[in-house]
């Protein structure tokens, strides 16, 4: 097949993918996982039945390609905080700062779709994956000074990922921000 053509066909299955994702996320968010059928998504996604089929086996193989995508555009989002110009405590505050917003984002979504996608494989790997750049910006801050060194890298990594977590709980964006804040202070050399 020509090149052209392949590509059409690929912009297409792309396409197709995205809206049912999207169609997926929607109906879940109004009416919960369990009130979800693929004949829904499918009309909903304006697509029949026998295609969606094709693209995936059930509701819950459509919500993890939904959250794989999700988790993969907010570590790309935190990557691309952390290696923007500026100081290493400058670049970790935005880190922590928006981990600390998509953490509320995330209990957003009711304690049902939470339990069934944080369970994946998925968010093992992202997870790993955000422990590592994280620790190396914190590295990077205890080498100018704005981190303390009394403390190692892993256990101060741990210490914001898991004090930041209590984002999920918090009523708005304010109260995120100030747990931020006071994460970052248990951060500062110890004078």
């Amino acid at each position: 097949m020509p090149k052209l053509w392949n590509q059409t066909i690929e912009e297409h299955r792309r396409a197709v993918r995205d809206t049912v994702l999207e169609t997926a996320a929607t109906l879940v968010e109004r009416q919960g996982l369990r009130g979800v059928t693929m004949s829904r998504i499918a009309e909903e996604s304006g697509i029949g039945r026998a295609t969606l089929y094709k693209y995936f086996p059930d509701v819950e193989s459509i919500m993890a390609a939904w959250h794989e995508r999700q988790i993969a555009s907010h570590l790309a989002e935190l990557a691309e905080l952390r290696d923007r110009p500026g100081t290493p405590g400058e670049r970790l505050a935005a880190v922590l700062e928006r981990y600390a917003l998509i953490q509320q984002q995330r209990y957003g979504h009711g304690p049902e779709l939470t339990a069934a996608l944080h369970g994946g494989d998925h968010v093992a790997h992202a997870e790993q994956h955000l422990r590592h750049f994280l620790q190396e910006l914190l590295t990077e801050g205890v080498r100018s000074g704005e981190v303390r060194d009394d403390v190692t890298t892993d256990e101060l990594t741990g210490y914001c990922l898991h004090a930041l977590a209590g984002a999920g709980s918090l009523p708005s964006k304010a109260a995120a921000r100030r747990l931020v804040a006071v994460t970052l202070s248990g951060l500062r050399p110890q004078s």
